[in-house]
């Protein structure tokens, strides 16, 4: 009789201290993101499926991407280089960093991240998690740290908040910041603009001279510029003027082979009337430059690309056919993707 007295009395306290006891935050309903996948573009990035966009870490990201504090002196953000309206470039030549520092590379448009194999000019990045700490520490980009970051975010009351709706609970962490931007990038889906309007036979055509223009890109421009992305993600040597700077040696930074030297990157030229200047460092300030520049004839190389070595280093082409190729380009405008907020 005395143990189960015994035995009743320990049960009573203890319900008796847990009961008010509070059961911790609401969870949170944060649902996936749906988004807009085309079915003609190329397979997304192994990294997607681990860090699949949600709603508050989406809405979370664009509050980091556009946040100064991740510069050193609180001045400058990822969306300062990034602008929407510019398809998430900007008009420099080369990026222009903290305190008007130049860096080395023309700033590459974000769109259609979660569809690549390879982040930056040289590819050194293989998924947007690990990407993002490369602009935080650069001398010539936000020249801060991850941790000095963490500590102004801590500070900052709405923060707490926002990481608890994305994460399920408060903790500011590297990895959360990382996975945050990430989300927000792989988001950013470029797929409406009158040439997908006109793939998609809904009634939409091309123009005489566009229909050209889109025959002479699929002669001329097409082995590079293949895919629905409107790149091949392969690294080339297409000849380009040289940056004259002498850190610069192109996915040979990264592989350390000289048959890498001076290859780039082949970029995606969805939205690219909105990009200007163009080239790994903005050697050419319009599209019509660009083509003048493969129609006289590009550096020759060891490397340079053989498609263009079997051409005798060159793209001829006529007046009319580059008035017809640029026409067809500014069919892959996608004028939704750069409208800002209201």
């Amino acid at each position: 009789m005395q143990k189960i007295t015994v035995l009743s009395l320990l049960l009573f306290l203890l319900f008796a201290c847990t009961r008010d006891e509070p059961l911790g935050p609401e969870p949170v309903d944060n649902p996936e993101l749906a988004l807009h996948i085309p079915s003609d573009f190329p397979p997304l990035n192994p990294a997607f499926d681990e860090n699949r966009p949600t709603k508050f870490g989406v809405q979370l990201g664009e509050r980091l991407f556009h946040e100064k504090k991740f510069s050193g002196n609180n001045t400058i953000s990822c969306a300062s280089c990034h602008q929407q309206e510019k398809a998430f470039a900007d008009d420099n030549a080369q990026a222009v960093g903290i305190l008007g520092r130049k860096g080395l590379r023309n700033v590459p448009s974000i769109q259609n991240m979660a569809f690549m194999r390879f982040y930056n000019w040289d590819g050194h990045m293989l998924s947007l998690e690990k990407q993002a700490i490369v602009p935080i520490v650069t001398h010539e980009e936000l020249n801060s740290s991850i941790l000095e970051i963490i500590g102004k975010l801590q500070d900052d009351p709405a923060y707490p908040t926002l990481f608890s709706k994305a994460f399920g609970s408060p903790a500011i962490t590297a990895d959360r910041i990382y996975r945050s931007l990430a989300q927000y990038e792989y988001s950013l889906i470029s797929a409406n603009s009158r040439y997908d309007q006109v793939m998609a036979n809904g009634g939409v055509t091309f123009t005489d001279m566009e229909s050209r223009g889109y025959a002479l890109f699929k002669l001329k421009c097409a082995s590079c510029h293949s895919t629905s992305l409107f790149t091949d993600q392969t690294f080339r040597n297409v000849g380009f003027p040289r940056n004259p700077n002498a850190e610069e040696v192109g996915r040979a930074r990264v592989t350390g082979l000289d048959e890498d030297w001076m290859r780039f990157r082949v970029p995606s030229l969805r939205n690219v009337a909105y990009t200007a200047p163009y080239g790994s460092f903005g050697q050419f300030k319009t599209l019509r430059d660009v083509l003048d520049y493969f129609d006289n004839g590009v550096l020759p190389a060891d490397n340079l690309d053989p498609i263009l070595q079997a051409n005798g280093n060159s793209i001829p082409m006529t007046e009319q056919e580059k008035d017809d190729i640029l026409a067809f380009l500014n069919t892959l405008s996608d004028p939704e993707f750069i409208k800002g907020k209201d």
